[in-house]
Formats: C-alpha cells, sequence, structure tokens
C-alpha cells in the first residue's frame, strides 16, 4: 500500500492518541524520511477502556470526535493496535509456502496451539526467519491470535466515531517499527512500553521481532497501589508516586506509600527480567544488549535504575522520533514522543 498520510490510533486505558504521518509518494516503503504531520491525544474517563480492551463505545467514541476536532486531521482512515491479555503471541515453526497460502491454513494449523476456538479467534503469522526443519524447510515466526471480541470491541468504537479502521495491527509490532530503525536495527534490543494497564514488552534482533510478552500491570496499577495504601484519591495518589518514586527514602508518613510503589514495581520488573533470562536461554550468543523504556510508566523516578541494576543491562527512555522528522506545525513534542511510541509504529503499520 503506498498510501502518503497514514494515521495510526492508539486506544489506551486513561488517553486516546493518534499521529499522522506523511510518508511521500512512496509510501511508508519509500526511502525518504517520514514526517509526522499532526498528533493529539484526548484523556479518557477511568473505566471507559478496561485492560486494554473498550469497555464503553460511546465514550471512547466521543473522545475520538474531540480529538479529529482538536487535532485536525487530514482524514478518516486509521491503523488500530490491540495487545491485551486476551492476545495470545508464541513462538512457532511452520512449514515453508507462500504467505498467503500459510495465512490461510493457519485455522488447521494451531486448532490446538490457542486457548480459544479458532472459529472465536483472528490469526495472524509474521515470519522472522526460515530453517531445515524434520519434514522440509519451515518458517520460524511468531503466531498472533486474538479474541475476535476484542478486536471488535475497539473497531466498533473506532466506527461510532465515523472514522474508517483500515488495519489491525499488534500493539508491540508497532513499536519495533518505529524503534528498530537506524543503527538500533542492528543489535538485539528489549522495547518495553509500559501504559497503564499493560505492558507490551518485544525483543527485536537485526530489525525483526522476535518475541513477544504482554503484562497485565502498568503504571495505574502503581498509582491504585498507593491510592489505596494511603486511603487517598487517585489524583493526589499519583503526585505522590512522582514524587517519591522507586528506591528513594521517604518520611515515616510516606512509608506505606514506598512499600506499595516497591511491591507492584518490583513484580513488574521481575516480569520483564525473567523475559529477558528465557529469550536468552533459548538464543545462545543472542541476548538482548539494551533495554529502551517507553510509555506514561516509564517516567516513574527510579524505574530505569531498578530495570538495569536488576537485568545488568543498560536502560534508556527510547527515542521514537529519533528517525522521523517533525513538521513545522506541530510544536514541540517533547517528552511526549514516549507515549506516541505505539500510535506512530501503527501508522507504519501499512507497509507490512
Amino acid at each position: 500500500m503506498a498510501k502518503s498520510r497514514v494515521i495510526g490510533l492508539d486506544i489506551g486505558t486513561t488517553h486516546v492518541r493518534a499521529v499522522e504521518i506523511e510518508f511521500g509518494s512512496g509510501g511508508p516503503a519509500g526511502r525518504g524520511t517520514p514526517e509526522v504531520v499532526r498528533f493529539g491525544h484526548v484523556e479518557l474517563p477511568i473505566g471507559a477502556v478496561r485492560d486494554g480492551e473498550v469497555a464503553e463505545p460511546q465514550t471512547v467514541a466521543s473522545a475520538l470526535r474531540r480529538l479529529w476536532a482538536d487535532a485536525k486531521f487530514s482524514h478518516k482512515e486509521v491503523v488500530i493496535g490491540v495487545g491485551n491479555q486476551r492476545v495470545l503471541v508464541r513462538d512457532l515453526d511452520l512449514p515453508a509456502m507462500p504467505i498467503a497460502q500459510l495465512r490461510a491454513s493457519l485455522p488447521f494449523q494451531v486448532q490446538d496451539l490457542i486457548p480459544v476456538a479458532v472459529e472465536d479467534a483472528l490469526l495472524d503469522y509474521f515470519p522472522t526467519g526460515t530453517a531445515d526443519g524434520p519434514h522440509g524447510p519451515v518458517f520460524r515466526g511468531l503466531l498472533v491470535a486474538a479474541t475476535k471480541e476484542t478486536v471488535k470491541a475497539n473497531t466498533s468504537a473506532v466506527e461510532l466515531a465515523g472514522l474508517r479502521p483500515m488495519m489491525v495491527d499488534l500493539n508491540a509490532f508497532a513499536l519495533a517499527r518505529v524503534q528498530a530503525r537506524g543503527d538500533l536495527a542492528l543489535g538485539t534490543i528489549a522495547l518495553v512500553d509500559i501504559g497503564a494497564r499493560v505492558t507490551n514488552l518485544v525483543i527485536v534482533s537485526a530489525g525483526q521481532p522476535r518475541f513477544v510478552r504482554i503484562l497485565p500491570s502498568g503504571g495505574h496499577d502503581v498509582t491504585e497501589a498507593v491510592a489505596n495504601a494511603m486511603n487517598i484519591p487517585i489524583e493526589t495518589a499519583e503526585g505522590i508516586k512522582r514524587d517519591i518514586g522507586v528506591g528513594r527514602a521517604v518520611a515515616a508518613e510516606l512509608k506505606s506509600a514506598e512499600e506499595s510503589i516497591t511491591d507492584v514495581t518490583s513484580s513488574l520488573v521481575e516480569a520483564i527480567r525473567n523475559t529477558l533470562v528465557y529469550y536468552a536461554s533459548n538464543n545462545p550468543g543472542g541476548a538482548v544488549e539494551q533495554i529502551l523504556l517507553t510509555g506514561g510508566g516509564a517516567f516513574l523516578p527510579g524505574l530505569g535504575q531498578f530495570l538495569s541494576s536488576s537485568s545488568r543491562l543498560p536502560v534508556s527512555i527510547g527515542q521514537p522520533l529519533s528517525t522521523l522528522k517533525v513538521g513545522r506545525g506541530v510544536g514541540d513534542i517533547g517528552e511526549l514522543q514516549s507515549v506516541l511510541a505505539v500510535p506512530l509504529g501503527l501508522a507504519f503499520g501499512v507497509a507490512a
């Protein structure tokens, strides 16, 4: 598809965010440097999206209409993402065949490998390489299985807003497409996007996604833990969370908040570390070399240092705009680029 301007739309737990990218006459597959020409975000009320899935379509649709009115995007066709606990991503070797034929055969190939009936799932396959199998050449790659309900919940809200979903992509793949570019396409990196309720982790080697894990925890879980520990409103807990951070000494009256932050972040960091260890054990000589954090949860003070100490790897905030241009009329995106990593990458999905 050689569409010149593409809009990536991320429906998160706390916000809807969209980015419009100008790819030029060659589309995303062209040689020109993509340019961000518009972006916007609108806050969602708590509960409108739960665990990465739209729960209140009308509420989300209203936010999307406001987003389009405020940002003045040039059209209404969008690429949307999915990524929650009802999306399965796993390594799978399949007999080598034309990719269209392979995808058509997925319901027969994977019916015993997924936790739902194949008729209730949307299936896709992302080949990452080839190998010699016991019965001939095989594709190595990632099976993606999402429940139809999950995808329909999100697409229905988009359509209620008068928008047209042209493609549904995996959020983890979106992260890889926009960040594993330039020098970062040469080594093996872990991209960790910490949302409000969901953390997407994708390991990318030589520019290709090799492993995906979707973790059911994020920044809002930390906030809730503080609110519950101190019996205070969520809004107050959010400020205290960011003041305290991870691994810092606190006054006695904030000790319960500090302990709750440590409990939740320790579980998340341990899950990330275990994923990296598992990947390294199954890919001798190909272990992750660095970690890039994105998402709103990435800015919790001390979290990067905590993850670095636990994983013994360098950790930094991702810069998804580093290989893109930003249009003059867009303004200063600044730290917002971290929370725009998913919609930026979704716009790149039309080239896949």
